[in-house]
């Protein structure tokens, strides 16, 4: 007996669980995120600082994968890689980024699109110091993207990680690694509601002037 198949057409969620007012929005974008992240953190969402974040090379090829937010304040959003890596790549030759932060037990999105720039090396080693020491043994084993000879090349490589640092109290940053900011021009508040007539609600920078505009859903 075949297994009925999903009628993805008719899969459909009615958006009820809030609304989002120009009168109620923060004064700048980066107090919204915050109070948005507290409530996302007060529903007990799983990884509520986790984003998608949308890059693309040279020739114009997308990609997205999902990486975790470390930080934000008004210069940005902030999030900590191997500079090797393809999304490193991607950022370096283009200098823009988007990121999305889908908290879909809330019926909530937030988008940031903006230029980017590398944080400073103070900054990745305050975050690096609070990293556990796996990831940071991690961090030194994987050559990300890189294409490897099965995870036991992997396993292989963390092996000599852990016998390099064994004894040392502390493990320094990888040279190839650090933090990202996406410096955003804009950033907007989507807010799920009936009907398809969803809220949404931008921050646009003009200079150094933040504009607050209603998007049509």
């Amino acid at each position: 007996m075949s297994e009925a198949k999903v009628a993805l057409p008719s899969m459909r969620v009615s958006y009820e669980a809030g609304a989002l007012h120009e009168d109620s929005l923060a004064g700048t974008w980066h107090e919204q995120l915050q109070l948005w992240f507290d409530e996302a953190i007060a529903a007990e969402l799983v990884e509520p600082n986790a984003m998608v974040l949308a890059t693309a090379d040279p020739e114009g090829f997308p990609s997205s994968r999902t990486v975790l937010c470390k930080g934000f304040d008004e210069r940005g959003v902030v999030f900590f890689t191997n500079y090797t890596s393809n999304k490193s790549h991607d950022l370096k030759s283009t200098r823009v980024a988007a990121a999305t932060f889908p908290w879909l037990g809330l019926q909530r999105q937030v988008n940031v699109r903006g230029e980017v720039e590398k944080v400073s090396s103070a900054e990745t080693a305050e975050y690096w110091a609070e990293r556990p020491r796996g990831s940071q043994l991690g961090a030194w084993a994987s050559p990300q993207s890189r294409v490897v000879n099965g995870r036991e090349a992997l396993e292989n490589s963390l092996n000599g990680i852990e016998r390099r640092f064994g004894e040392a109290e502390k493990v320094p940053v990888p040279p190839h690694w650090g933090g990202w900011r996406i410096r955003p021009d804009f950033v907007e508040f989507w807010q799920g509601r009936p009907d398809r007539l969803h809220d949404r609600l931008r921050f646009r920078r003009n200079d150094d002037r933040w504009t607050v505009e209603r998007l049509a859903p």
